[in-house]
């Protein structure tokens, strides 16, 4: 029985993985997991899984539920995520929670030796060099849960690497993809949360809204599979079906095409390195229908341009370009800014905080907390236009 934990249980990548655990119940035990805030999740996981420990990281609710549910230990605050991972009994921890809150917990897996399905796309983003020293270091196997990501891995393992020319990740384009340039200055919250084909977070929709979340997706797939930059492109594919493109030397190309449902390659993580033993979902080719591909507009998604711009530059700029688009898309959440004031905020950080290369994580931390700092100074001394 493979022990597993899960940070952040009651997102869409969370809620996904419970259909799997619940559909493998003879291969899988849950363990361990996290909560934001959903205690009434988290009962009702408790109460079906029997896990060992469970925590609950939003600072306002610490002691509240007691120190046990039935059997389960209730832990609080963000450092317990490291106490989830560590358990003798977790043997894969899928790292589900959003934003660069996800390094330490991920850290601490990589060090204790269990294998990593991951899901925080922030952490590699953020800390890539940093991690990859510590996954070499370690030995650590890393899947990736992305959709896009686990395609390309897939793809990529049948693939001799010499004869790969690039890499390709699908977009959906976002809730704006056919909406008039001009009109987006004025979308609502609403609006951008109205994703046309993936269930996600509020932080993740609104990303990809902008194509930002297919740029952190571009310096993620540069840190997980080592291309370059001018070898990862991204397409815009409205049909969400085809998840990843590898081009071959001689012009071909490959590509990983599933249903839009993430029990696929959260499947494929927790099974990694044998393969998924049964049917997920059915869905033959002929229920395709059409599959198109077009380049993305610059114009529309000027958060993409400055994605491969701060891969580019490496140091801490990618660390940059993520925290000021964690600070920039909670002024748009609490309708503070416009929505096409995130990449401005972006541009500006990644202009106004000098890059550098640290080799500890402290150095990266530094800097994610200027950036935050610095986009919260211009946003109240009116240095954004709103």
């Amino acid at each position: 029985m493979v022990g597993v934990s899960v940070l952040g249980i009651s997102g869409s990548v969370g809620s996904s993985t419970v259909k799997v655990l619940r559909q493998f119940r003879d291969q899988f035990s849950l363990r361990s997991f996290s909560v934001h805030s959903n205690w009434e999740t988290a009962k009702t996981l408790i109460s079906e899984f029997s896990p060992e420990v469970v925590c609950v990281t939003d600072p306002k609710l610490v002691g509240q539920f007691g120190d046990k549910f039935g059997s389960t230990n209730i832990l609080y605050g963000d450092h317990a995520l490291i106490d989830l991972v560590k358990l003798p009994s977790v043997d894969v921890v899928v790292t589900a929670v959003v934003g660069a809150r996800g390094v330490l917990p991920t850290i601490a897996a990589i060090e204790a030796g269990k294998k990593i399905a991951i899901a925080n796309k922030e952490t590699l983003v953020t800390f890539g060099p940093l991690i990859n020293r510590l996954v070499a270091k370690h030995k650590t196997l890393m899947v990736p849960v992305d959709s896009e990501h686990n395609a390309l891995f897939q793809l990529i393992e049948r693939e001799t690497r010499s004869n790969i020319r690039a890499i390709t990740l699908t977009a959906s384009g976002g809730s704006f993809r056919t909406l008039p340039i001009e009109a987006l200055e004025h979308v609502s919250v609403k609006q951008a949360l109205n994703h046309p084909t993936w269930s996600m977070g509020p932080k993740i929709t609104v990303d990809s809204a902008g194509l930002i979340n297919k740029g952190l997706e571009v310096i993620e797939a540069h840190f997980l599979f080592g291309f370059s930059y001018d070898e990862i492109e991204v397409v815009i594919h409205p049909q969400s079906l085809t998840h990843g493109i590898i081009e071959t030397r001689d012009g071909a190309c490959l590509q990983y095409t599933s249903h839009p449902d993430m029990v696929y390659p959260i499947a494929h993580s927790l099974f990694y390195p044998s393969p998924t033993p049964q049917m997920l979902i059915e869905r033959k080719p002929s229920t395709w229908k059409t599959l198109e591909f077009f380049p993305p507009d610059t114009k529309r998604y000027p958060g993409l341009t400055l994605a491969y711009q701060a891969g580019k530059a490496g140091g801490v700029a990618p660390c940059v370009f993520n925290a000021a688009n964690e600070e920039a898309v909670a002024l748009f959440l609490e309708e503070k800014i416009s929505f096409t004031t995130i990449p401005r905020l972006i541009e500006s950080a990644l202009n106004l905080v000098k890059n550098e290369f640290p080799e500890t994580l402290e150095g990266y931390l530094e800097k994610d907390k200027e950036t935050r700092n610095l986009i919260q100074s211009v946003f109240l001394k009116g240095g954004v236009t709103t």
